[in-house]
């Protein structure tokens, strides 16, 4: 699912206005990247958990020429699944009748 098809999927469940609904997301995403970029989480409970990661520095390997280089420490921004959407993922999708 991309952005739009998410956009029209909220418009469809929540019955809001198509230009409200980008408006949200598009707020969402903008929160929860300066929260992130603070060094803060954003936790939404039965959701989920954004938070970030440090990843350290590192010895890696060129793959086009297997020649070994330095990989500088970094932050990467990490997702960890709530219980009821663990839940919600695990369950069977009810049949249609």
């Amino acid at each position: 699912m991309n952005k739009t098809q998410l956009v029209d999927a909220i418009v469809k469940e929540s019955g809001v206005k198509k230009n409200e609904a980008k408006l949200v997301i598009d707020a969402f995403t903008a929160v929860v990247a300066a929260e992130l970029k603070k060094g803060g989480k954003v936790q939404m409970v039965g959701f989920g958990t954004f938070e970030v990661a440090q990843r350290a520095a590192r010895e890696g390997r060129n793959p086009r020429t297997g020649k070994s280089m330095k990989i500088k420490a970094s932050k990467a921004p990490k997702f960890k699944a709530g219980k009821k959407l663990k839940e919600e993922v695990n369950t069977k999708a009810k049949k249609k009748k």
